[in-house]
């Protein structure tokens, strides 16, 4: 009997997307900064607490709206994780920066922040932390870093709506953070980011920065009795349709984050007793932090293991997939890496497995999954 696929992801409608998208067009304002742009910004920094949000194209734009921010300069270095994706560290390579990988840690893909201090110099002028899978990393610890050497830090939080550290929301705690609004997240607008400004004094740059390098924003509030070029920027603000999708998310994000809990944990009471018995690893959630159920992965025990049980689901067309490559090895920016070994980037970019998470993903469909996990162990354990 033939058996549906289960996608890796799947994009979940709310309910009130397309009505807010048609409410845009039929207002005649579906550029930057209309009415559901509003709605969002209200709802980030009044309900999630976020000092200054501004919404973005995408969080590569919220990224690279922080390095000029930043005033990042050519010769600049630049602390990123090399588990991560691209855009955390292309935002800083574009203007100039050299990037200086911090390796993972056992414990999870996090950046170790033991590794901090001695790859600090008198070049360094940011931390980038990227909050892997929604999980914090240890912030107090970065932080205090940062503070000792007068450093900047921008939370990469592209995966970490909704989860905190010690009771702050992820976002809050650094200089500047950047979210992902991108399909495959938890609450999505099929593109779509937001830059976080947590200090005051470059609120108004942000806003400039965004807007082409013009105080268009403070001409719209009447601020300015015209607008002009002040500094360089780009286009970095999203159509107002794109942020009418995303209200109507952010509308049901409550129902939303509690259905990808409830999976989570069935994901989570089902495997984690036979697989950790195995040594396969699964997420570990610090005590300093909260859990998102933004995904759920497993670290095999080996490349080929990890090939092997990819293999084995796609036979029963389920999708899993492996995810970041390191990017210290990357064919762009290896020969600009100082030759350090990252071993534990590198054990996540060969042993590390997601597996599907997303809203109308069936308990019966769940269920498949989990069986045929533990159905491969089964039989790969006596091979």
């Amino acid at each position: 009997m033939s058996v549906s696929p289960i996608p890796f992801s799947k994009p979940y409608l709310s309910g009130r997307e397309f009505q807010y998208m048609e409410q845009a067009v039929r207002s005649g304002k579906i550029s930057g900064d209309g009415l559901f742009t509003r709605k969002c910004h209200a709802f980030f920094e009044q309900e999630l607490g976020f000092q200054k949000a501004l919404l973005t194209s995408s969080a590569t734009d919220a990224l690279e709206m922080a390095a000029l921010l930043l005033d990042i300069q050519p010769g600049d270095e630049v602390l990123v994780p090399s588990y991560t994706f691209v855009s955390t560290a292309n935002a800083f390579v574009l203007r100039g920066a050299r990037i200086v990988f911090v390796d993972s840690t056992p414990e999870n893909p996090n950046l170790d922040v033991a590794q901090l201090e001695t790859l600090i110099t008198p070049h360094t002028r940011a931390i980038v932390p990227v909050h892997y899978a929604g999980i914090a990393c240890d912030m107090d610890v970065l932080l205090a870093v940062a503070a000792r050497h007068n450093l900047a830090v921008v939370e990469d939080a592209a995966q970490a709506i909704d989860s905190f550290h010690r009771g702050r929301p992820l976002g809050t705690l650094g200089t500047l953070g950047a979210f992902s609004f991108h399909e495959a997240k938890n609450i999505i607008a099929g593109e779509g980011g937001l830059l976080t400004v947590n200090d005051p004094q470059l609120v108004r740059r942000a806003e400039i920065i965004r807007e082409k390098g013009t105080d268009r924003a403070a001409f719209f509030r009447g601020e300015v009795d015209k607008y002009t070029w002040l500094e360089p920027g780009s286009s970095f603000l999203p159509s107002d349709l794109t942020a009418a999708f995303l209200w109507a998310q952010l509308e049901s994000m409550t129902r939303i984050q509690q259905r990808r809990h409830v999976l989570w944990q069935r994901y989570d009471d089902a495997l984690r007793g036979p697989l950790a018995a195995r040594q396969v690893g699964l997420p570990v959630i610090p005590g300093y932090a909260t859990n998102n159920a933004h995904m759920y992965y497993l670290t095999c025990r080996s490349l080929a293991e990890r090939t092997a049980l990819i293999e084995h689901l796609a036979r029963q067309q389920v999708l899993l997939v492996f995810h970041y490559l390191s990017l210290h090895r990357s064919p762009y920016y290896a020969p600009y890496h100082d030759g350090r070994t990252l071993p534990w980037a590198d054990y996540y970019t060969d042993h590390l497995v997601r597996l599907p998470l997303y809203y109308e993903l069936a308990e019966a469909d769940q269920d498949r999954i989990i069986d045929a996990i533990l159905e491969f162990y089964a039989v790969w354990d006596k091979s």
